[in-house]
């Protein structure tokens, strides 16, 4: 068995298995993975992540954001504002 390529960037390219994750970035894969299971079954669907400001998943809209280079038909995540 040859050495196989790696990239940091193989994280959220769903073509690529294994991957190395956190377990913030394993989440927005999650959220990838079901994104395409839905559209391969013909479904329109959305998703919604919420959270409060010192949640300890705060980094998920910055995960998000990286993992929008490799979807090319993604929207840019929306971060609510924060209230005080």
């Amino acid at each position: 068995m040859g050495v196989q390529q790696v990239s940091l960037d193989d994280r959220f390219d769903l073509e690529k298995s294994p991957v190395l994750l956190t377990g913030t970035q394993a989440l927005v894969r999650l959220m990838l993975m079901q994104k395409a299971r839905d559209r391969a079954a013909g479904l329109n669907t959305a998703g919604l992540v919420t959270g409060y400001r010192g949640s300890p998943l705060g980094a998920v809209d910055m995960q998000m954001a990286r993992a929008k280079k490799h979807q090319s038909t993604s929207k840019p995540p929306m971060c609510c504002s924060s209230r005080g």
